[in-house]
């Protein structure tokens, strides 16, 4: 009867003890130990940062840049901010995709800009409103852009790289974004040459991000529009998110977002949901 009495104490005491570790061990778990979203940012300037600066290389990576911004988050845990500048969709299935696997989470896209040839059209058109000689090869260079959206080429070429996306991280949620206008609207009707290309500049950001758009929709993945997180921001504006420096005509930051519009790209994500945990 003692011992009976002896294995039941020690049993106890046991249990006590197990218990007392259990809870010790759970209290030492930080907070941080909690699974975070493992996130790839991929595309072009507009997702490296290029605009806001100060930058980490020669693509124009920002640690202002929307993807940063996310990393900042207790959900996130930002892989690698693989975007770089000038590149086109078919650059980013070439050179940014390494670092995509079974274990991706999400992955953000920006890209199809440099498919359009926009260094081209906004330096050649800048050049015509000063020097109307130049305006043939700004007419040239918007021939193309829009060339590319009405042939559905440019939406071809989204589609394949989302495809090549989603091979090469099966289980991440892809999103991609458009881009804002970089100038605010003008009043319908005018004719001097600033308001004519503000108008051109607008009708080819509707069908660049009208072909990321349909790609998106045709590939499953999800399409975020910033083009309303920008609205009142445009180079036109009192206050303008994109850069453009007439003391600079030839800064690479030149029509590029600052840091406020890369706040803008974030929260239009955030928005969408884009960073919340699964």
């Amino acid at each position: 009867m003692g011992s009976l009495k002896l294995r039941r104490r020690r049993t106890a005491l046991a249990a006590g003890l197990a218990t007392l570790a259990m809870a010790v061990g759970l209290a030492a778990v930080p907070a941080q130990a909690v699974d975070r979203t493992k996130y790839i940012a991929l595309g072009d300037s507009y997702a490296a940062g290029q605009g806001a600066g100060p930058y980490l290389d020669d693509c124009y990576r920002s640690e202002n840049t929307y993807s940063e911004l996310a990393a900042e988050s207790k959900a996130i845990k930002l892989v690698t901010n693989a975007a770089c500048s000038g590149k086109t969709t078919q650059d980013v299935v070439n050179t940014q995709l390494r670092k995509l696997n079974k274990s991706t989470e999400l992955v953000t896209i920006t890209a199809g800009g440099n498919n359009l040839r926009v260094g081209a059209i906004f330096t050649s058109c800048a050049a015509a409103m000063v020097n109307p000689a130049a305006g043939p090869q700004c007419e040239a260079a918007t021939a193309y852009a829009a060339g590319e959206i009405a042939s559905k080429k440019l939406a071809g070429d989204v589609i394949a790289m989302i495809q090549s996306v989603k091979s090469a991280a099966p289980n991440a949620r892809v999103v991609v974004t458009g881009y804002p206008y970089l100038y605010d609207p003008v009043a319908p009707g005018q004719k001097d040459p600033m308001s004519l290309f503000i108008n051109k500049a607008a009708q080819l950001a509707d069908g660049l991000n009208g072909s990321i758009a349909a790609a998106a929709w045709a590939t499953g993945a999800e399409y975020v529009d910033v083009r309303a997180a920008f609205a009142g921001h445009g180079i036109n504006s009192a206050a303008p998110w994109v850069n453009l420096d007439l003391s600079a005509p030839t800064s690479p930051d030149n029509f590029h977002p600052n840091a406020k519009g890369y706040e803008a790209y974030f929260a239009s994500l955030n928005r969408a949901k884009a960073y919340s945990a699964p």
